[in-house]
């Protein structure tokens, strides 16, 4: 999507809720695009998943300068998708980045809850262990191992890059698994387990119980 077209889009967000003429709330999404007029902010709802260190390394601006940009934008009346393109198309971050400021925008004004994505909720649980990296990837991706410490045939392996991460999909669900594991030096690792997609915050609260209990049996079995 072109940057005019985005423009297009956010100017006609902002005329159905403001009923400004064309012009006028032209004027206002491109100033926004620019040099957005410094004013008070509201308050956050939800903090961003991301630092304000890392937004600026990444994107050359502040948390507060991305939200008045897209206050003044009337982002809060768009869509995931149009929040995205529009950042994308206007300004010289990444996708990946136009993504994370549009989530971290969203939280912050309460359009976004928290541990929720676009494909749903999620939860991560993490573990370390006193193994090496590559026990552990064992016992995660070998059905017969992951027996040991999970119920059997819960999950099936999408795919794996060994010793670091694998992906399952969850019996019965639409939910997916990621396992993520982190060396720390020769004989200990720390191992992440991620459920997505899931359908609701009381699934996160649910999942995160049982996650670290699975993960308190993998290091028992493993140790």
């Amino acid at each position: 999507m072109t940057t005019d077209k985005a423009c297009k889009r956010a100017v006609r967000s902002r005329m159905t809720k403001t009923g400004e003429s064309y012009t006028a709330a032209r004027r206002h999404v491109r100033s926004a695009m620019t040099e957005p007029e410094i004013a008070p902010l509201p308050p956050r709802i939800a903090e961003p998943d991301t630092s304000e260190a890392a937004v600026l390394a990444g994107t050359g601006r502040t948390w507060d300068d991305w939200f008045r940009t897209l206050d003044a934008a009337d982002a809060t009346s768009m869509t995931h998708t149009d929040i995205a393109r529009w950042v994308a198309a206007g300004f010289p971050i990444s996708g990946w980045w136009a993504q994370n400021v549009t989530v971290g925008y969203e939280r912050a004004r309460g359009m976004r809850a928290v541990n929720q994505r676009t494909d749903g909720f999620y939860v991560a649980v993490n573990k370390t262990i006193a193994v090496p990296a590559e026990v552990a990837f064992a016992a995660i991706v070998d059905p017969d191992r992951r027996a040991m410490w999970l119920e059997a045939d819960l999950l099936r392996l999408r795919a794996s890059t060994a010793p670091r991460s694998a992906t399952f999909d969850v019996r019965g669900e639409t939910s997916r698994v990621a396992a993520y594991l982190t060396a720390k030096g020769t004989d200990r690792v720390t191992v992440t387990i991620e459920h997505n997609r899931l359908a609701s915050a009381d699934d996160v609260v649910a999942r995160r119980a049982f996650w670290r209990e699975r993960l308190a049996s993998l290091a028992t079995s493993l140790v």
